[in-house]
């Protein structure tokens, strides 16, 4: 079939427009996304959905806690309990894991430098939990994806945030590199072979809470980044 005859025909305009139609295929468009993410930032929108679970993890922990020999809850660390905002904005949603971060509030930032240097501050709501957790004799454990190699780092930035105590920090060994579901349900379990009852997990992805072992999941928001 020629071009002339697919041009007198027609058909050859209707072949033309076949690419347009993938465009509904496409997936959703990445600068689109980060101004969506930034906007909902930056209007106090996330902020309040954060708090918002967080008031129900505390209704549910104050309730139940009287309830059970030895609760505890697990609480990730990053974008549950502190707040890597600063990295995340300064990176434009990027994960660059390398390189120095001290030139904030512009970027680069190495993500591993910005987790070592102790800076990120606490979710106030997250304080709160962990209060009332506390005076309702509640054990707080931590399950993070961080490496070992970061604990020093991490216990010293919970402490500047405001957490003195808690009972466990797990953090994933130097030879764990694959899904995240599979290093902290194992380690959740660990904490039910010690005798705990866990009644709320804390995470801001779905594999912080993937795989059980705990009464209740409580997901907060992120469309900032995803850790399968």
């Amino acid at each position: 079939m020629t071009r002339s005859f697919l041009l007198a025909t027609g058909l050859f305009f209707s072949a033309a427009l076949t690419p347009l139609a993938a465009y509904a295929e496409q997936p959703a468009n990445v600068g689109d996304a980060v101004m969506a993410a930034s906007a909902y930032h930056d209007s106090g929108d996330y902020q309040h959905d954060f708090d918002t679970v967080i008031a129900q993890a505390r209704h549910w922990v104050s309730e139940r806690a009287p309830q059970v020999r030895k609760p505890a809850i697990v609480l990730d660390i990053d974008e549950t309990t502190l707040s890597n905002w600063d990295e995340i904005r300064a990176d434009n949603f990027g994960y660059i894991a390398n390189g120095p971060c001290d030139a904030l509030p512009k970027g680069p930032c190495g993500a591993i430098a910005w987790e070592k240097s102790g800076r990120a501050p606490a979710f106030a709501s997250t304080l709160a939990l962990i209060d009332e957790a506390e005076r309702n004799h509640v054990a707080v454990f931590f399950i993070t994806g961080r490496h070992e190699d970061e604990r020093e780092a991490t216990a010293r930035n919970l402490h500047l945030a405001g957490i003195k105590h808690w009972d466990g920090l797990d953090l994933r060994p130097m030879t764990s590199h694959g899904y995240a579901a599979h290093y902290k349900a194992p380690a959740r379990a660990a904490i039910e072979a010690k005798g705990y009852t866990i009644i709320a997990s804390l995470g801001d992805q779905p594999s912080d809470l993937a795989d059980g072992h705990a009464e209740k999941g409580f997901l907060l928001p992120n469309p900032f980044y995803r850790v399968p």
